[in-house]
């Protein structure tokens, strides 16, 4: 009998490609302590995950690497047709890069009163 404790499940590194400031706006999370997005999936993930993710924004060619973990979680079929995914914090690592990549392109944007997947 083992008594280490069991890794935590790997749920691999998630790409997301985002080419149109509507489409960030609505994915965006900028009310979440180091800011977030959401990612629609029907993958299955809980509270708490930790998560890695490669991130292309616009037409940049280079991908921003981003650690984070879920806090949020819209489940399939969710009322008011809302996407399934998931919300992603991100982490303290890479010292609010995307976040201040994100807020660039929506300079202007973030105060509007559009609704978006998670708000």
């Amino acid at each position: 009998m083992s008594t280490q404790p069991k890794a935590a499940p790997r749920h691999g590194i998630l790409s997301l490609t985002i080419k149109d400031k509507a489409v960030l706006y609505a994915a965006y999370m900028p009310f979440v302590k180091n800011g977030g997005l959401f990612i629609p999936t029907h993958k299955q993930y809980k509270l708490g995950d930790e998560v890695f993710m490669l991130l292309s924004l616009m037409e940049e060619k280079e991908k921003i690497p981003v650690a984070g973990k879920i806090i949020w979680i819209t489940p399939k079929g969710a009322q008011g047709n809302k996407a399934a995914g998931i919300g992603v914090q991100f982490s303290n690592q890479d010292n609010g890069q995307a976040r201040t990549k994100i807020e660039t392109y929506l300079a202007g944007a973030l105060n509007s009163e559009r609704s978006t997947h998670t708000m």
